[in-house]
């Protein structure tokens, strides 16, 4: 279907009326199952969202870049592209009506491949912004070993080097060594090392059954996996296939009640012969997710069981273990029966961090304070500390996907969920509109262009243009994506931060790494006259407050993968500060709309339907 407006003329090649990364859950994957007629292949083994599809077909069907006006083949040299400008990436908020449709590529000389493009060499490292990196591609049915962090006693130093935090960025390909020195792959977090697995939980929102059991080491792959998910209908029906084939997998459908909800979180529970670990992450269990995008885990203790007749409960001065119990609890799931039971008979003490989930319902009076913003709100009030001049302490917000805000940002943003971040101990002031600076961070057109996938890196970042459409003034208070810090501005994020940095963003009041991205669905918005709190989604993350380490803020650690050189309580953001505005030119990456005037960096275009 042809349109046009703002962003000049385009043709959507689906619905995109969900909040998060899937479309409507009640009918969530009809056009993920193989179809009559259908070219295997064409569509990736899981249900997942339909910017994902489209990711997964133009890997697979590659449509080639191919100006007339030059006689190169594959992407231009850096000199000759223009970088810092998206004017020619495909749309732009002028009302031109000169692009081009995909049924029209072929008149610019596109060339739709039958396979996956074979890029020569390896990328290099971005240096400021003059240009994409060298073509990058590893062939995915290659073994994956070189994406794991190596030998067990490699990763059992990088847990013992006294990082407080325990907050991990996930290994990418493509990128320097010193980048992933101190990161983690999925197998590096199931290995042996960690433990002696007995069982396992993965909460989590798309799973590739067959991926992930390969991802087990041989030794724990027969041990009992539950998948705890949200899929529906034909979507269930499917996953139910893929995990027939392992009489050890077990699944438990999450309820989702409330129209558009997704079963967002992503968990693993981790039961070993020495304990339990609890893992709170922003990946999807399918390869895509852990290969060059960045990601964020945090790993808790190796939490030891209670021994029969002592004394005390195992809880921790941030009460996680009671928070945790209330999130699985949420579910009434038979099956996590046994897990809340698990976590029960353990000491979760050491624990430094705060659990801030998301579940759905419709909550009012005290039960308001226990999910999403107002779960935040209430931590911040009673164990941030108050600064002085706060109101120019800015807050950050760092996403993949975004959901509808409404006509202004006095409906939700600027408003109740605003209002919420900016609180700072007891004395916060009470609702009305804080004049902090608000940075959000979101990847451009030419993020995604420039990126180690190319345009597909797009297909994880789900923003569509109907929604986008309805809200452009919410795009002026976007930033590039920028991570020179841990050298990952070219692996596009699916992490999800949100943090309160000084005005000089040397210094952090908290940080927050979470499964919800800016969306109503996942953080909740307020009905009734402010007296109930509707949230669609389960979604979970974790927040680091100073008052827990002893400190009254955060010092920010300005090289991620730095040695011990920086003081050991200097907190390792992801990304760089501060931020950088959007230019005059820059434009949000909207995943339903093509780009056909300048290749990505494996000389495509990107034309989704």
């Amino acid at each position: 279907m042809s349109q046009e407006g703002s962003y000049g003329r385009w043709t959507i090649s689906s619905s995109d009326e969900s909040e998060d990364e899937k479309p409507k859950l009640d009918e969530p994957s009809t056009s993920s199952l193989p179809q009559a007629g259908q070219v295997a292949g064409k569509e990736p083994p899981y249900t997942c969202s339909e910017a994902r599809r489209a990711a997964h077909r133009r890997k697979l069907s590659p449509v080639k870049f191919s100006d007339p006006s030059e006689s190169a083949t594959t992407i231009s040299s850096p000199k000759r592209q223009k970088s810092g400008s998206q004017e020619d990436l495909g749309w732009g908020l002028s009302s031109s009506d000169d692009e081009l449709q995909p049924k029209e590529a072929g008149k610019v000389g596109v060339k739709e491949e039958k396979g996956p493009s074979s890029p020569k060499g390896h990328t290099s490292e971005r240096t400021g912004n003059h240009g994409p990196p060298v073509r990058h591609q590893v062939k995915e049915e290659e073994n994956d070993e070189y994406e794991t962090s190596g030998e067990g006693q490699d990763l059992w130093d990088m847990l013992s080097q006294g990082n407080p935090f325990q907050f991990y960025l996930t290994r990418v390909s493509g990128i320097k060594l010193k980048y992933n020195s101190a990161a983690l792959h999925i197998k590096d977090i199931l290995s042996p090392v960690f433990g002696t697995l007995i069982s396992s939980a993965q909460f989590n929102y798309c799973f590739d059954v067959r991926w992930l059991v390969k991802q087990y080491p041989p030794e724990f792959r027969k041990k009992p996996i539950l998948l705890v998910h949200g899929d529906k209908r034909e979507a269930k029906a499917q996953l139910h296939a893929e995990a027939k084939p392992y009489e050890n997998v077990a699944l438990c459908q999450a309820k989702l009640d409330i129209a558009f909800g997704t079963h967002h979180t992503k968990m693993m529970l981790l039961l070993y012969e020495e304990g339990l670990r609890v893992v709170i992450h922003t990946s999807n269990l399918i390869r895509e997710d852990w290969h060059q995008k960045t990601q964020g885990i945090w790993l808790s203790p190796l939490y030891p069981r209670i021994v029969h007749g002592t004394s005390g409960s195992g809880e921790s001065t941030t009460h996680f273990k009671a928070d945790l119990i209330s999130y699985l609890m949420a579910y009434n799931a038979p099956s996590l029966k046994e897990w809340i039971d698990t976590v029960q008979e353990h000491d979760l003490s050491e624990t430094n961090v705060y659990l801030i989930g998301s579940t759905p319902g419709r909550f009012q009076g005290n039960q308001k304070d226990n999910w999403g913003h107002f779960r935040l709100r209430k931590l911040l009030r009673e164990h941030a500390s108050p600064k002085p001049n706060a109101e120019s302490w800015p807050v950050v917000g760092q996403f993949s996907s975004i959901g509808s805000m409404g006509s202004d940002e006095s409906k939700w943003l600027c408003s109740e969920f605003k209002e919420s971040l900016v609180t700072l101990g007891k004395e916060s002031r009470a609702l009305g509109k804080s004049a902090a600076p608000l940075h959000l961070i979101y990847p451009s057109v030419e993020n995604v262009r420039t990126s180690l996938e190319g345009y597909p890196a797009g297909g994880s970042l789900p923003y569509g243009i109907q929604t986008a459409e309805k809200q452009t003034w919410l795009h002026s208070y976007f930033h590039k994506w920028s991570a020179e810090t841990s050298g990952r501005s070219n692996a596009m994020p699916h992490i999800k931060t949100y943090m309160r940095p000084s005005p000089d963003f040397n210094r952090i009041a908290w940080f927050l790494v979470t499964s919800a991205n800016l969306s109503k669905a996942a953080w909740g918005a307020l009905e009734k006259n402010g007296t109930q709190l509707m949230i669609r989604s389960y979604e979970l993350g974790v927040l680091f407050l100073p008052s827990t380490f002893g400190l009254e803020s955060f010092k920010v650690k300005h090289k991620f993968f730095s040695s011990s050189q920086e003081p050991t309580a200097s907190f390792p953001v992801p990304y760089d500060l501060p931020p950088e505005l959007y230019g005059n030119k820059d434009r949000p990456w909207i995943w339903n709309i093509p780009y056909v005037k300048a290749p990505d960096t494996h000389g495509n275009m990107w034309v989704p339907s």
